[in-house]
């Protein structure tokens, strides 16, 4: 059967349709309503024991033994394979289509402010067979060489692998390769080389056991792609990649590819080439066990790496969060652990196997642990991430800044303003070489509630913010897709349920930051479905007046570097901050002498000063150290920075009792 693809013209175009609005007074806008047609859902071959025959899905190896899913970590993994393999398994659910209402009117709010983006792109073009419908989770590259020349990625389930669409004209329309010329590949990552003038998709390959993709020269041919390996070790997850296309850097023309090694402890790997993608073979590991691999990034001017990961907690609902940040100066070659951040509460509503989900629809819905994008230029590193609001609040958007290369990183901001318990989830970061960023969510500020499936039904619209200078302030935030989107289903039986894209990966090229999302508008047998769509934001200042990002704190004390001679060792060290403290973060742990924390303490001078006691002193005879860590504690501009101090302390010698004289 034919997909039948129902999105009112008026959702292409609305920026379009309300300059008629504004131009021509009485233009009536129709919205068509559709029935709805039930899918049953497909019935699957289920069980926990030793498989030894082929599987009707070609992603399940034959004779895989399910009872190893646990140990091999495929419970964890993000990629297809791995969701096939947990269908098959009976481990999880796969998709099928919601019940929806009788009505499909898409009721929205027309005239809804329109600050940021041009005009919705819907990149799924041509038809397809239902129920292999499912387009989502995205990663957009631009030609630097040729503005012009936009290619998006994402997983397509028509075939179980990657698909791409391609613009020629700025992303003003686009064509998705038909027929996808990325066989048995999936989890879309898409870089190009300036170098060699060459794109490539760099994503999980079964034809190499492991990493590997496609390249072309003329990406809008689906005949001009070739094949060719990364990884051949087994199985890896969440790949993501970067191209270092700046002249100016001493490592350019170099493209990374970072990924979860399920055959090697579950840790980050990268893999680098210097050859413009002709070899490999460069290979350094950045954890010995398991770090979400989330995405790496580069300095657009220094050409240094970063990886962004995630310490998720052991998963489930709820669990605490921690970013981490891993850095290379060097080319690949070598790599540190910069920063590891304070855990807070993971973004959703509850479950689904490892994974916390953000909607319970269907027993638990679009899995998401909190993910965002890392960005960085002229040393100054920028992360996006979701977690948990307050209450029963599932998700808000949180941005931290980093000045001196991924070490320190400012109080959390959050982006999202709403005053509403709605969700903000997912969001992604693009940066420019003008210096300005542009992050994009997922939010629901805008609704009262979703359903999965129904088209009836708005929940979420696409909302960004940007900054204009290096993400030191942030303009307000305000829509970027040009409707409130109703709730997607997941509708392919060989997909897990739970899935709804598990990243979008933002960027920009020249002049233009480059977004693509998963969007239910577009229905298909009445049911509201996973489509890919894109859109632009200039790179451009805005008007709104600009909201400073919190900046971190420092510390210092009258008695660094000192020594002190005093009968006794002192039991109070009172330290002084460059910003007023926040009480509420303060505790008494969070100063150490020679390791040992204080018992209490007192703030005075306007919460500027800190006197810390200790019963009894911890300074012993010689050299001590003071020590706060970063982020122990939040002032008015940010957490404090880390603090280490050295003192000498030495009690004065007895005097010998002098003897009389005979």
């Amino acid at each position: 059967m034919n997909r039948k693809r129902t999105a009112q013209s008026a959702f292409f175009n609305l920026r379009f349709v309300i300059w008629l609005l504004m131009a021509l007074t009485g233009v009536a806008l129709a919205l068509l309503g559709f029935g709805t047609f039930a899918v049953p859902a497909a019935s699957m071959k289920q069980s926990g024991q030793r498989y030894t025959a082929n599987s009707i899905d070609p992603l399940v190896p034959a004779g895989f033994d399910c009872s190893k899913i646990h140990e091999l970590g495929i419970d964890k993994q993000e990629n297809l394979r791995a969701g096939a393999i947990m269908i098959f398994c009976g481990e999880a659910q796969g998709g099928s289509a919601s019940p929806a209402g009788t009505s499909s009117r898409f009721v929205q709010k027309l005239l809804q402010p329109l600050v940021y983006g041009t005009m919705d792109v819907d990149l799924i073009t041509g038809t397809e067979t239902f129920p292999h419908v499912t387009q989502s989770e995205t990663f957009t590259a631009g030609n630097p060489d040729n503005p012009l020349q936009i290619v998006v990625a994402y997983n397509d389930s028509r075939g179980n692998a990657l698909g791409a669409s391609v613009s020629t004209d700025g992303g003003n329309t686009f064509t998705r390769l038909t027929p996808s010329p990325f066989l048995n590949t999936g989890e879309p990552v898409i870089l190009y080389n300036k170098p060699s003038q060459t794109w490539f998709t760099a994503c999980l390959d079964g034809g190499c056991g492991g990493l590997g993709g496609y390249k072309s020269t003329t990406p809008w041919d689906p005949n001009s792609w070739t094949h060719y390996c990364i990884y051949t070790g087994g199985p890896a997850d969440r790949p993501s990649g970067w191209a270092d296309n700046n002249p100016s850097s001493p490592f350019y023309g170099r493209m990374y590819v970072s990924w979860n090694d399920f055959a090697r402890g579950q840790g980050i790997f990268v893999r680098f080439s210097t050859d413009n993608g002709v070899s490999w073979t460069n290979e350094r590991q950045i954890t010995a066990s398991f770090i979400r691999n989330v995405q790496i990034t580069g300095d657009l001017a220094t050409g240094d790496v970063y990886i962004a990961g995630m310490d998720e907690g052991g998963g489930g609902f709820p669990h605490n969060d921690s970013n981490l940040i891993f850095r290379s100066t060097d080319g690949g070659n070598t790599w540190t652990n910069t920063y590891t951040g304070p855990t807070f509460p993971g973004p959703g509503v509850g479950f689904v196997g490892y994974f916390a989900v953000m909607f319970p629809d269907g027993g638990g819905y679009w899995r998401h642990e909190g993910w965002g994008e890392p960005a960085a230029l002229n040393g100054v590193v920028h992360l996006v991430y979701a977690q948990h609001g307050n209450g029963s609040d599932p998700g808000d958007v949180y941005y931290i800044r980093s000045t001196d290369g991924g070490v320190t990183f400012g109080t959390p901001f959050k982006l999202n303003t709403d005053a509403t318990t709605r969700a903000q989830w997912q969001p992604s970061l693009s940066a420019a070489t003008d210096g300005s960023l542009f992050a994009t969510w997922y939010d629901e500020r805008e609704t009262d509630s979703c359903t999965k499936g129904n088209p009836a039904v708005p929940c979420y619209r696409k909302w960004g913010r940007k900054s204009t200078d290096n993400g030191v302030s942030w303009l307000a935030d305000m829509p970027f897709s040009d409707v409130v989107s109703p709730l997607p289903d997941q509708v392919d039986p060989g997909i897990v349920a739970i899935y709804a894209g598990d990243y979008d990966y933002g960027s920009s090229v020249l002049n233009q930051h480059l977004h693509a999302w998963v969007d239910g508008r577009v229905t298909i047998n009445g049911t509201s479905q996973q489509d890919a769509f894109f859109d632009r934001e200039p790179s451009g200042a805005g008007t709104p007046t600009p909201t400073p990002t919190p900046m971190s704190c420092s510390v210092t004390s009258q008695l660094c570097g000192r020594i002190l001679a005093a009968l006794n060792p002192p039991s109070v060290f009172v330290v002084d901050v460059t910003d007023p403290v926040d009480p509420a973060t303060l505790d008494s742990s969070d100063f150490t002498v020679n390791g040992i924390a204080a018992n209490s303490f007192s703030l005075s001078n306007g919460n500027t000063t800190i006197s810390f006691s200790f019963f009894p002193s911890p300074a012993l005879p010689g050299g001590n150290v003071m020590h706060i860590p970063a982020g122990a504690f939040n002032c008015g501009n940010g957490p404090v920075l880390e603090f280490t101090c050295a003192f000498r302390y030495f009690p004065p010698r007895p005097r010998p009792t002098p003897s009389p004289r005979p």
